[in-house]
């Protein structure tokens, strides 16, 4: 992978906000002019259906899992019509060609997270534990969380702190403060 690579998590809970999507997505196409770039979707409201769902019904665990991933890749393609210059990948290899092209990778993860599958499968680990997973999977430097509100470790799942090596970078921005100017 190119060196310095940033993964950007972006949380769907600013789909809250109308009007604030294209704001976000114009900010990580400004950033992907400065950085190595790798966009990674929340659940979003797709992934509180299945909670809700779960909830309601009792799902497996291993269902809910899935089921909430592939709420991330449906994300991922709300994601890719809000950021200029950017496409659907699932793969590494998806995001190296989605680079050599000059274009910005959306990674739906689902068929890669499949393949790999070490993480438990629960409601614990969320959206921002898979990044810091496939941020370390493509070795990537730094590993920015866009979440509806800025903060620290707090406002991420327990299992992030086991998942995220100590030597990435991690930033937890505001999706406003993260989207100003945009």
């Amino acid at each position: 992978m190119p060196e310095g690579m940033t993964v950007v998590k972006v949380g769907g809970g600013m789909l809250a906000e109308p009007g604030l999507l294209p704001r976000v997505g114009r900010a990580l196409a400004r950033l992907a002019t400065e950085r190595t770039v790798v966009i990674i979707p929340g659940g979003g409201p797709f992934a509180d259906q299945v909670r809700q769902f779960d909830q309601r019904h009792g799902l497996p665990p291993t269902s809910a899992h899935w089921m909430a991933i592939l709420a991330m890749d449906q994300f991922a393609w709300v994601l890719a019509a809000e950021v200029p210059g950017s496409r659907i990948v699932e793969d590494r290899a998806g995001i190296l060609q989605a680079h050599r092209e000059g274009m910005i990778p959306v990674l739906a993860p689902s068929r890669w997270l499949r393949a790999t599958d070490e993480l438990p499968h629960r409601w614990e680990v969320t959206s921002d534990s898979l990044a810091a997973y496939l941020a370390t999977l493509l070795g990537a430097d730094e590993l920015i969380l866009v979440k509806p509100v800025s903060g620290g470790t707090e406002l991420v799942d327990d299992w992030f702190l086991r998942v995220a090596p100590a030597d990435l970078r991690v930033q937890i921005v505001g999706a406003g403060e993260f989207s100003a100017g945009g």
